[in-house]
């Protein structure tokens, strides 16, 4: 163990005024232990969904079309920009939204579909799988398997990529695991962005960024909490838990995206060097000065513009038209 001498952080200067501003913001958050009832989970979810949704209004002004449906028994959200790129019209982007595993269901799973279905120019489905404290896992993986079987009966996998960031990036991961055990075709292409790959506190950002990360802040309470509710009970250095520890061969091509400030920076390197060590085609994206997922909270800023163009730009060099 390391003491380190208490600092200041300077905010960044080589990153946008827009990003700027929301690194400078203090951690609102508390370390202490959480234990809540399923009704008070409830309320907080309602809670914080409705925040996300405030964010969602912010995104009117480019121009999507969010349609609620229903896949495989599964309801989702069809995300379509005004116009879709010639070489994106017979493909389809699967988004698993983030919310540690615990909020932003319904209508506040889209924001990320949003901006990819725009800054990629290509339409989206955005899965709301089920979601504690009513369903543990694995429900969220059975509901994203049960989708992906329903589009294999009229899509071509090769033309097909999933996608996420935190939980849904941990997610897709875990899906892919749970694909590939189940012998069914994968995904021509995967983002994972800063995947929550481990549900213990292992990874060294964990206590490196902790307290830096003004997103997340720590594993320890509320974060800490959701994971264990979402295991309900089961051995969190499962695979399908923690995906960092599933072996990754036969994966299709990754770009994984953190920032230097992430709590998840580990969880992503660690899962980068296993796809390496695996020889799957993997990209690793690191963002100056960026707390957890920073480029998809910060939707005005260059920097998630830039982000969701660089996914777009790799899903397209691997994706069949």
């Amino acid at each position: 163990m390391r003491t380190i001498p208490s600092r200041v952080l300077p905010v960044p200067a080589t990153v946008s005024p827009e990003l700027q501003q929301a690194i400078a913001l203090e951690w609102t958050g508390s370390q202490s232990p959480v234990s809540f009832t399923a009704e008070q989970w409830k309320a907080l979810v309602k809670e914080r969904d409705a925040v996300r949704l405030e964010l969602i209004r912010g995104l009117s002004h480019l121009r999507v079309s969010v349609e609620e449906t229903v896949v495989g028994g599964v309801r989702a959200y069809r995300v379509r920009p005004v116009e879709i790129a010639p070489e994106n019209r017979n493909r389809l982007l699967v988004h698993l939204h983030g919310g540690s595993y615990v909020f932003f269901g319904g209508e506040a799973a889209t924001a990320e579909a949003i901006q990819m279905a725009y800054y990629g120019a290509v339409e989206v489905l955005s899965i709301d799988y089920r979601m504690p404290p009513d369903h543990p896992f694995p429900a969220a993986i059975d509901d994203v398997v049960a989708v992906w079987k329903e589009l294999l009966k009229t899509r071509d996998c090769g033309t097909m990529a999933m996608f996420g960031t935190s939980a849904g990036g941990g997610l897709a991961l875990a899906a892919v695991l749970r694909l590939r055990s189940l012998g069914l075709p994968l995904p021509g292409a995967l983002m994972a962005g800063t995947p929550w790959s481990d549900l213990t506190k292992t990874g060294d950002t964990y206590f490196t960024n902790e307290l830096v990360d003004n997103v997340l802040g720590s594993m320890d309470g509320q974060l800490e909490a959701t994971a264990k509710l979402y295991a309900g009970g089961h051995d969190m250095s499962d695979p399908l838990l923690s995906p960092v520890h599933g072996e990754f061969s036969k994966f299709p091509p990754t770009v994984l995206l953190s920032g230097t400030r992430d709590l998840f920076l580990s969880n992503t390197v660690r899962v980068h060097q296993k796809m390496l060590r695996a020889g799957v085609t993997a990209h690793l994206l690191v963002f100056e000065g960026q707390s957890h997922a920073q480029y998809a909270l910060v939707c005005d800023s260059p920097e998630s513009a830039f982000a969701f163009g660089e996914v777009g730009r790799f899903f397209d060099v691997h994706l069949r038209k």
